[in-house]
């Protein structure tokens, strides 16, 4: 008598050989939420942690009191910067020209004026880096990069505004407590420990 092999919970598809495109991210099915597409590789988001999921509500929150009728904020949807690369920003301030219908499931590059990455220790590496390079490549005018600092590990925002000529992000300001800035539009958050704990 022979043994049956155990079964499989879950077959996962092959890779092409010259990795998958935007399109395969749209169509593959039974991909996890928020998978990402970075340079033709598909990435799996790992469980969000409590001060990943509290910020983006936070700046989310603070958002939405100010934004301009022209523009959009939205959470956690594919950006697609080329064939190669769909990441999903953990927050995007998009042109509301860029909405299609509530079925939407991607903005093009053209359409964001703002990506924000809230930094997760699985992700540090693509949010610091990776993501920036592509983001600022693909014309976004502005990268929000927010962690945790000091021994308190409070809430920080860097600001980042896309230098045409270079197609590189410069900082703009470093915010602790409170985040007051005049691009994509008026915007003043408090983001102190206090209000993330609310």
């Amino acid at each position: 008598m022979t043994a049956e092999p155990a079964k499989v919970a879950h077959q996962w598809p092959m890779p092409p050989q010259d990795g998958y495109t935007v399109d395969d991210l749209f169509t593959l099915p039974e991909l996890p939420p928020h998978t990402e597409l970075i340079d033709g590789s598909l990435v799996f988001v790992s469980p969000q942690r409590r001060f990943h999921a509290k910020m983006i509500n936070l700046l989310l929150n603070g958002l939405e009191r100010t934004v301009p009728a022209e523009m959009t904020i939205e959470r956690e949807i594919t950006v697609v910067l080329d064939r190669r690369n769909g990441p999903e920003p953990d927050i995007s301030v998009a042109r509301s020209s860029g909405i299609v219908d509530m079925d939407q499931t991607h903005f093009l590059a053209a359409d964001i004026l703002l990506a924000i990455e809230v930094i997760s220790p699985e992700s540090e590496a693509r949010d610091r880096s990776a993501k920036p390079a592509k983001y600022a490549a693909a014309g976004i005018p502005n990268f929000w990069l927010v962690e945790r600092a000091g021994v308190d590990k409070h809430p920080v925002v860097h600001v980042y505004e896309l230098d045409r000529l270079t197609k590189a992000y410069a900082l703009t300001g470093i915010h602790h407590d409170r985040l007051k800035t005049s691009v994509p539009f008026t915007i003043d958050i408090d983001i102190s420990r206090g209000a993330l704990g609310r």
